[in-house]
Parts: structure tokens; C-alpha cells; sequence
């Protein structure tokens, strides 16, 4: 098995498009989250830490907080490194292998409005980081 460092794994993200959050001073973020949309769901990845990390699916409508989900159609919570791994091997949406059960969350797939600010957003283009709400 390739053994990828996390920065190497979260560099990965950015090369497939994912956007980046960076919850708190940017120098020592509370919280990491990055979102990958797709048409209908987004996959999301959240990182409290090394030792501490999720990643779900999320059904998208125009109202839906990525980051407060009622439902979740797939979900891990593991290590950084493995929960990475994870996320950038989950089957695209409409792959007969995607995942479509619907699931409560985990209280690790939320983030609390309160923690989300100040943030940092790395958009998926590369264009310079962003100040504003998520």
C-alpha cells in the first residue's frame, strides 16, 4: 500500500477540485473541512485532528448546511490519514456501487455555526483564499 503523508493526501483533494474551510486562525485552525460537489450530494470531509477525523455524504438541496446534515448516505470516522483515504475512494454518486442508504449522522459529521468563524476558504479553482462564510 502507497503510505501518503495526510498533507499529501489533503494535496490530492485540492488537485480533484475540492474546496477547503479553515475554521479558526489560520495558523492553528480549530477545524479542516473540505467539500467536493457533485449535482445532487457533496461529499464532505471533516479534521479535528490527526487522531480525529469524518467524512460523509450529503444529500445537497438549495437550503442544505453541508456542514450540519439531517441525513448522511455514507459516513466514516477514523484517523486523518485513514479517513482521507476513505473519502477519496468512496464510488461516484450514480456508480452502481455509491452508496444510497440513508443514515443519521454522527455528531462528528457536524460543525457548530459558532466554531465556524473566523474562515478561511480555499477555493477549488486555486485562486487566492477567501474571507467569508461557508
Amino acid at each position: 500500500m502507497n503510505h501518503l503523508s495526510i498533507d499529501e493526501l489533503l494535496e490530492e483533494l485540492r488537485r480533484r477540485r475540492w474546496v477547503v474551510y479553515i475554521f479558526g486562525p489560520r495558523e492553528e485552525p480549530e477545524v479542516c473541512a473540505a467539500v467536493f460537489q457533485w449535482d445532487t450530494c457533496a461529499d464532505v470531509l471533516i479534521l479535528r485532528g490527526e487522531e480525529r477525523a469524518s467524512a460523509f455524504r450529503v444529500t445537497t438541496l438549495p437550503d442544505t448546511d453541508v456542514f450540519h446534515p439531517a441525513l448522511v448516505s455514507w459516513q466514516y470516522h477514523s484517523t486523518a490519514d485513514w479517513t482521507l483515504r476513505a473519502v477519496l475512494t468512496i464510488p461516484p454518486p450514480g456508480d452502481a456501487a455509491a452508496p444510497i442508504q440513508l443514515l443519521q449522522p454522527h455528531p462528528d459529521c457536524v460543525i457548530p455555526m459558532e466554531a465556524r468563524q473566523p474562515v478561511t476558504i480555499l477555493p477549488a479553482n486555486g485562486a487566492t483564499a477567501d474571507q467569508g462564510d461557508p
